[in-house]
């Protein structure tokens, strides 16, 4: 073996030991963080959930048939939204919609006669910083705060939310996330 092939041959070794190194130390902080990211995950879902039904004091999941995971966990669909006495009075729900970029995701609230959203919040995006990303602030979001459902349209369709300028995509995603979600619970709930 030549000089420069025991050189080559030394570097490839040396790369592949630090890949593995890298590999372990990622694994090893893997591990302990996944659990506390799944923990923080369903806390920020429990908060939108009270943050979108605030009158609301449990939520019951409805699931779907499809198996999501090898733990055997179903889908959940949306949320039946109930009051102390137990009386059903609304409905919450998740939803990911393409929009701009990339998926959105989309939670949201309606009563129980499907009259008005009671809410909506972006929980992630991928949109575009400064444009898309406005979906998120107060200025878009309050728009959805009791509106008939009849009216969840862009105002340029005669419906009652404004879109955000140059982020007209972004705007009609949201809208769409929630009027498909809605849908879904209306013919769930028959």
């Amino acid at each position: 073996m030549t000089e420069s092939n025991r050189d080559i041959v030394i570097i490839i070794g040396k790369l592949v030991l630090i890949s593995v190194v890298a590999s372990a130390l990622l694994a090893i902080t893997y591990v302990p963080t996944s659990e506390q990211l799944k923990k923080n995950y369903a806390e920020a879902r429990t908060a939108t959930l009270a943050e979108l039904m605030p009158q609301a004091a449990e939520f019951e999941a409805v699931y779907g048939d499809e198996i999501i995971n090898d733990e055997g966990d179903r889908e959940i669909l949306y949320y039946r939204a109930k009051d102390s006495s137990g009386n059903l009075i609304g409905y919450a729900f998740f939803r990911q919609h393409p929009g701009a970029q990339g998926l959105l995701e989309v939670a949201g609230g309606v009563d129980v006669s499907f009259n008005e959203v009671t809410g909506m919040s972006v929980m992630s995006h991928t949109e575009t910083p400064g444009l898309g990303s406005k979906i998120t602030e107060p200025a878009f979001r309050d728009q959805f705060k009791n509106v008939k459902v009849a009216d969840l349209s862009l105002s340029k369709s005669g419906g009652a939310i404004d879109s955000i300028t140059g982020a007209t995509i972004s705007s009609q995603a949201v809208i769409d996330a929630l009027n498909a979600q809605v849908e879904v619970i209306q013919v769930a709930e028959g």
